[in-house]
């Protein structure tokens, strides 16, 4: 049986950036990397689990001497900087307060959440908690990933799904997903359903096309019109 492996983890240092990035002495490198972790999970219960639902997808850390520089990938950057900047500027002192040192909050903003994965996740999950029909759920969020400007998508599906006694496994692709392949651009996003029947595990794999290549991440269309272009 093949062996599975995180995505993300398999291109780290490649391919793909570092989501931490500093360096520490061995005394200190426990307590940053608690820090980090306390970080993440008070953005995800704030900005994700809460109004105003602001899809953060990722949190990139770096440290320098004297302070904390945070990005935010997010989806709905308006959500998350409020009017006049007052929503990040509480976020930011809140970070201050719980790991006492001095938080920079920085906002990058995902153009396309249709071919982000940890959104497509995020959305999923959102459809079965309002119990909509979990195969119409994931074949209109792949159809919408597809024209959006993916290469491919995986969808997989674990849990009691449609409330059914039987635990169960959805699995559904579009387009073509090179797991094996290290210069394959591979997203990867996993979200919890927590319905009243339980819960539902989702992950998500998207493929942008190799790395470096032009136009990954652009739709269809505009992909086109490109080559028109260059061929005019």
């Amino acid at each position: 049986m093949g062996q599975k492996i995180h995505p993300t983890g398999f291109r780290v240092g490649i391919t793909e950036d570092w989501r931490s990035r500093w360096y520490a002495p061995k005394a200190a490198y426990g307590e940053f990397l608690i820090e980090d972790q306390q970080i993440r999970e008070f953005i995800d219960q704030r900005c994700n689990k809460q109004p105003p639902y602001a899809a953060v997808a990722r949190v990139e850390i770096e440290r320098t001497r004297s302070e904390v520089v945070v990005y935010l990938h997010t989806g709905r950057p308006g959500l998350v900087i409020g009017p006049r900047g007052a929503e990040v500027d509480k976020l930011r002192e809140a970070l201050e307060e719980l790991i006492d040192r001095k938080v920079e909050v920085r906002i990058v903003e995902i153009k396309l959440p249709d071919t982000n994965a940890q959104l497509v996740a995020e959305g999923i999950a959102e459809g079965l908690k309002k119990r909509g029909g979990f195969r119409r759920v994931i074949k209109q969020r792949c159809e919408a990933a597809m024209s959006a400007g993916a290469r491919g998508i995986k969808v997989h599906c674990a849990g009691r799904l449609a409330g059914a006694e039987m635990a169960r496994r959805e699995t559904q692709i579009r387009g073509s997903i090179p797991l094996h392949t290290l210069q394959a651009h591979i997203d990867y996003g996993y979200a919890i359903a927590r319905t009243t029947y339980g819960t539902i595990g989702i992950k998500v794999w998207l493929y942008h096309g190799r790395y470096g290549e032009e136009g990954d991440s652009l739709p269809r269309d505009a992909r086109r019109e490109g080559r028109r272009g260059k061929r005019g």
